[in-house]
């Protein structure tokens, strides 16, 4: 099978390609050429074509799209780029969705359509009783969300066949900047986190299963259904960090938009769920551990790292 991966080499992208490798796909990858895109791509080079531009470049999407059986569209800027930079944003989400989508509709025979999209559209559901289901009533409630909704909609009126992927959080193995954006969610809320490889594994596992014409919720199912206090205490303690008062945080009457998910069905047809919460954390430590020099004086950076971090809180600034 020809297989079109956009944002091949972005988190889930690089688990899906390694997977569908795994699978003996034959796959094209399409992304934007960056430093770190291009130390990704010498992972894969002789097993993989490789195309590189800008989504929001209909021509070169075009090419891309060429002479593919299935596309799976995951280029997307994602929070909190798209709040600095929303033009861009929504050149890229929405746009390149669009161009992606019109390239599919003039090849003969069209290429079925895989869209990324994220349990964030369910809106605030921290009042509800868990866990989400695909039938739950979806809400933009930002930017992000409000194109990830215009992208299912444009793909279910395309015409092309289709099937709509929305994701539980998804810890990238590999280090991120600290972001204010970490004092937005309240230490209370239900989250579910899904290994980057467990998604890849079902995106792959799609591809020869009857995923077509419905949405499907991914994430990690019941062990990785944990609340932000632990994800954090985690996260933070495998660094020797002291996690932030409680005030630091966003209380609960400011739901942030995220739970736990319905995955009985998804799991039952793609079995991708591998990983627990503690094997998540484990391996997103591994990967983000600081080494070399860095590693070695990281015990005397400690108490200025989490002053850094303390400073980014909104509510103690208010203080």
């Amino acid at each position: 099978m020809r297989i079109l991966v956009t944002g091949a080499f972005g988190n889930v992208g690089f688990s899906t390609v390694q997977a569908l490798i795994e699978q003996g796909q034959t796959v094209r990858c399409f992304d934007l050429k960056s430093k770190k895109a291009e130390k990704k791509a010498q992972q894969v080079e002789g097993k993989v074509e490789i195309i590189w531009g800008d989504i929001r470049d209909a021509q070169v999407v075009a090419e891309a799209v060429k002479g593919q059986d299935v596309i799976i569209h995951l280029a997307y800027i994602i929070p909190p780029a798209v709040d600095e930079n929303p033009q861009l944003a929504k050149e890229v989400n929405v746009g390149g969705t669009r161009n992606i989508i019109e390239a599919a509709k003039e090849q003969n025979p069209q290429p079925k359509m895989l869209f990324s999209s994220s349990l964030d559209v369910f809106g605030p559901t921290q009042d509800k009783e868990p866990p989400r289901r695909v039938t739950d009533p979806v809400i933009a409630t930002d930017e992000y969300t409000q194109h990830k909704l215009e992208g299912e909609q444009m793909l279910r009126n395309s015409g092309l066949v289709w099937a709509i992927y929305r994701f539980g959080d998804v810890p990238p193995l590999e280090e991120r900047q600290m972001h204010p954006i970490m004092y937005t969610i309240p230490l209370n809320t239900r989250i579910e986190v899904v290994h980057t490889y467990d998604v890849g594994l079902a995106i792959a596992n799609g591809m020869h299963s009857p995923i077509w014409g419905k949405v499907w919720l991914i994430g990690g199912g019941s062990k990785c259904q944990i609340r932000y206090r632990d994800y954090l205490n985690r996260t933070l303690g495998e660094l020797g960090i002291q996690p932030p008062p409680d005030n630091a945080f966003a209380p609960d009457s400011k739901p942030y938009c995220t739970d736990w998910l319905d995955t009985e069905e998804s799991q039952a047809l793609l079995q991708y769920q591998r990983h627990t919460f503690d094997e998540i954390m484990r391996d997103v430590a591994d990967a983000t551990r600081p080494k070399g020099v860095v590693g070695l004086v990281l015990p005397l950076l400690r108490p200025v790292v989490r002053s850094q971090m303390l400073k980014m809180s909104p509510y103690l600034q208010k203080k």
